[in-house]
């Protein structure tokens, strides 16, 4: 049960392959007659046996024959029986590598694989490769080298490019994966085998579409959480939405969205073929995320001049040597070498001076990654140059990158780098640009650990009344909310709003502005009308009654003249905003497609589409989220102290944005909002103007009460924390993990027994490597949970004083089975507090979480000689049973 469930398909010990005839070639397909010779051409290290549907004997015999994986490279008519023999051999994954099947004859086929338990890859699939097995079941070309980078194409032409580039490249994989329109195995699903596969040490995907937002990101994030993923997305869409009916719907576009999701991922995105290549070259020398200065080593000032200027245009910073290493450095390098900004060693540059140049970097703490730039001179070391950083890079942590100029002359120093395993680029801009993927990664990293709940830690928002809002407008059919419905749900959410009445007559107008007090600002109220400027529709600074009335009438005239259809419910009246040096910012959501809602900010103002000012986030928002997306906008340099204007208060813009994402997450009838103006200054942030778009929300999946399945991103399930007494005396807390518990859940693991160590993980292991213990803390709670029992001690500080720490003290979890109906449990408590009564509540939550998920089973295997445990199982009503496949385990089961 420890074995991914994909393992029968990318690590099978055994594999059938249906490929025709193999003593008439003229019966096979050109794609069968290319696996048969790529599986051939090496030798796999389990069994392989090729069988013909025609001649392979009575379905008696194949009923005897047994295989993990099948291989079926035949013509689309014969795929089925094909698919049914393989089920009658036992087969567990199923590889159907064809192209061109429409999507029902797919569906045909994977309807028969799930009937026979099979993980079905294809079809319109090229296949795959696992080097380190040597299989090669594929029809893209020779098995690639061994190594620790995995591909994964949603394109068969760019498969067989990538592999054709690394092998001239010395880049070797651990798996190459091909997939295809209507394959059944999805992305989702092998990149969470790739986050678990040993092996793999980074991941480059080619992406053209997903089919599951909520499954895409949860496995990208599982996978990005342990190593590094790049990807290059075919197929960016044109910001905007011709038929949106807010400014948010117009202007944001799906491919910022995706930039968005990935970002939050911890995943890093290129934009080109050949920025693809470039990652690759840095993810196959296993370089790890890493800040954003970079230095630059170079014997010539106008390629590291061009460096440095990319370094400025990509958002790096130009990493620069301290005072001291200047000191250390200057007397080893020649008369001409400069240090200031560039480690400009001139032309007169050997290797040794290199070699010393690149040994201080990589001490100096300024200094997150060195490039090398070498320009060719005559009568100058190329290769030498080359040895010396090959020599240098064994004892370097940083990463280090080169970029030798020139052709001819060079070509023997770039198999010397690449011997060495030292991305080597033709350009400074590429070189450049491959480290800025590595920064990326650090930054990305820091959102990925990011685990918000649903609700801030502000005062609780009227969700009731919201939703009574929502409600009656949908009872009558509408979906467009007027500005006074709009604006009363962001008071329901205490979003500050500018006091707003509704006026149906020009007398009333005159009495609301009269009572609300002067200046007032006045406003068409209509359903139809998205932009009330574009109609004359708005009217500010209105001094007196009169002022008003005139106005009324105008606009109502105006409207009427310009959209004759609009249906118009008045005009509404509001005090003008006082913020005499405020700035005007929107903040927006709209629903993208796959990936939900998503929440935008940037300048607003009428001129909103022009200035095209949007950032964007995935919610649920936190406060570390709500401020990266604030600075990722153009209008964040406002903000601050500007032009005689004093700071804003950025708490308060904040926890606007807080209490947006609390909206999205609680109102999934949402579709589109616009909060624009948003007025802002030192004092605080108001509304003056919103536009909110709702429709009925999807219905909930069966067994939950709330699941946020609107979202892509699951929330923090704060739900599930519940306070217990400890039996002797005192409480602890059972709460769901989070990333930051990472150092506590290690100093469980630390201080359990042997013989505690051994019964939970089946091995001696004293503590956790960091991929799994990044895996335990990061979690993804729609397909799995874990529950942490936490109590609170107090230790003696550094300075004598007790202060009160939190320690971990056990924990369950389960992960949902590829069934999607049953899951697999695990347990641990620390050694002094067992018989306390732990062990039993967290086995309760966690299958009381499990209940709500909608799961009908528990399950869990236990050492025979762990009899403690399997008492508490008894105890707990689970049905203890022999397992067959291991007899030194016991199979419990709990129906749920």
């Amino acid at each position: 049960m420890d074995k991914h469930y994909l393992t029968p398909l990318f690590a099978p010990e055994s594999v059938a392959v249906f490929a025709g005839r193999l003593d008439e070639p003229s019966s096979q397909t050109s794609q069968a007659a290319a696996v048969v010779q790529a599986l051939r051409a090496q030798r796999f290290t389990g069994t392989l046996t090729f069988l013909d549907i025609q001649t392979s004997g009575t379905l008696a015999d194949l009923a005897q024959a047994r295989a993990d994986l099948a291989i079926i490279a035949l013509p689309p008519s014969d795929v089925a029986a094909a698919l049914d023999i393989a089920g009658r051999m036992a087969c567990r994954a199923a590889l159907v590598i064809s192209n061109g099947i429409a999507a029902d004859q797919a569906a045909e086929w994977q309807k028969i694989a799930k009937r026979e338990g099979m993980h079905l890859l294809g079809p319109n699939s090229l296949g795959l490769q696992r080097p380190l097995l040597q299989l090669n079941a594929s029809a893209a070309g020779p098995l690639a080298a061994a190594g620790s980078l995995a591909l994964v194409s949603q394109s068969g032409a760019l498969t067989s490019s990538m592999l054709d580039w690394a092998s001239s490249n010395g880049v070797g994989f651990s798996s190459v994966v091909s997939l295809g329109p209507h394959t059944s195995v999805d992305i989702a699903e092998v990149l969470d085998f790739l986050a678990n596969d040993a092996h793999t040490h980074s991941i480059v995907v080619y992406l053209e579409g997903i089919s599951s937002a909520r499954r895409f990101m949860s496995a990208l994030r599982s996978a990005a959480n342990a190593k590094p993923v790049v990807i290059l997305k075919a197929g960016r869409k044109p910001a905007g939405n011709a038929a949106a009916q807010t400014h948010s719907g117009a202007i944001v576009g799906s491919d910022d969205v995706f930039d968005a999701a990935l970002r939050r991922a911890g995943a890093v995105r290129v934009r080109s073929f050949v920025a693809l290549f470039s990652a690759a070259k840095c993810l196959a020398s296993r370089y790890r995320p890493v800040g954003k200065r970079l230095a630059i080593v170079t014997n010539g000032g106008g390629p590291g001049v061009l460096a440095a200027d990319w370094v400025n245009e990509i958002g790096l910073q130009l990493g620069t040597l301290s005072a001291e290493s200047v000191a250390t450095l200057k007397p080893a390098l020649p008369p001409l070498a400069s240090l200031s900004d560039l480690i400009d060693l001139s032309e007169d540059a050997s290797p040794a001076h290199f070699k010393a140049a690149i040994a201080a970097a990589e001490k100096d703490r300024q200094i997150d990654g060195v490039l090398a730039i070498y320009s060719p001179k005559v009568g100058a070391d190329a290769s030498g140059v080359a040895r010396a950083l090959a020599d240098v890079k064994t004892s370097m942590g940083k990463p280090l990158l080169a970029c030798w100029m020139g052709d001819a002359s060079v070509g023997a120093a770039r198999e010397v780098l690449k011997a060495a395993a030292i991305p080597s680029f033709r350009t400074p801009e590429a070189a450049v640009g491959a480290f800025g993927n590595l920064a990326s990664f650090y930054q990305n990293q820091l959102l990925l650990q990011q685990t918000p709940p649903p609700l801030s830690t502000l005062a609780k928002p009227d969700i009731e009344g919201a939703r009574l809002v929502i409600e009656s407008v949908l009872a009558e059919r509408r979906k467009v909310l007027t500005e006074m419905e709009s604006k009363t749900l962001l008071s329901a959410f205490h979003i500050p709003v500018t006091t707003t009445m509704l006026a149906r007559s020009a007398n009333e107008a005159m009495m609301i502005a009269t009572q609300l007090g002067f200046p007032v600002a006045l406003k068409i109220d209509s359903p139809d009308i998205s932009h009330k400027s574009d109609v004359q529709g708005v009217v500010l600074n209105l001094a007196n009654a009169t002022s008003v009335r005139d106005a009324y009438n105008d606009m109502v005239q105006t409207v009427a003249r310009l959209q004759p259809q609009a249906r118009v419910n008045g005009v509404t009246v509001q005090n003008m905003a006082r913020a005499k040096r405020g700035r005007e910012i929107y903040v927006g959501m709209v629903t993208d497609d796959p990936f939900g809602p998503v929440i935008a900010f940037g300048a607003g103002g009428t001129m909103i589409e022009l200035i095209n000012d949007r950032a964007m986030e995935l919610p649920p928002l936190n406060q570390f989220l709500a401020r990266r997306l604030i600075e990722r906008a153009r209008v964040a340099e406002t903000l601050g102290e500007w032009r005689g204007n004093s700071a804003v208060d950025m708490d308060a813009l904040e926890q606007v944005l807080l209490r947006v994402s609390e909206m999205v997450c609680e109102l999934p009838q949402l579709r589109e909002m616009d909060i624009n103006p948003f007025i802002v200054d030192e004092h605080g942030a108001v509304a003056v103007d919103a536009r909110i778009v709702i429709d009925h929300a999807a219905q909930a999946a069966s067994g939950g009460t709330h699941h946020y399945n609107h979202l892509a991103i699951l929330p923090y399930p704060a739900r599930f924390a519940q306070d217990w007494p400890l039996s002797g005396g005192g409480e602890y807390a059972i709460r769901p993990i989070r990333p930051d518990d990472a150092q506590m859940l290690q100093g469980l693991m630390q201080h359990l027994s042997p013989q505690s160590r051994y019964f939970r993980f089946v091995s001696s292991i004293a503590e956790l490597p960091p991929t799994m213990l990044a895996r335990f803390t990061l979690i993804d709670y729609d397909r799995e949970m874990a529950l942490v029992a936490v109590v609170k001690e107090r230790t003696p500080g550094d300075d004598g004083a007790f202060v009160e720490t939190e320690r971990i003290v056990g924990v369950s979890r389960y992960i949902t089975n590829p069934d999607q109906s049953s899951c697999e449990f695990a347990l641990v408590v620390a050694d002094d507090f067992n018989g306390k009564g732990l062990g039993s509540r967290l086995m309760l939550s966690i299958m009381d979480v499990a209940r709500e998920k909608g799961l009908s089973e528990m399950d869990g295997l236990v050492l025979v000689n762990n009899p403690a445990m399997l008492k508490l199982m008894r105890s707990l009503g689970f049905t203890v049973k022999t397992y067959a496949e291991d007899p030194d385990f016991k199979l419990v089961t709990h129906a749920l």
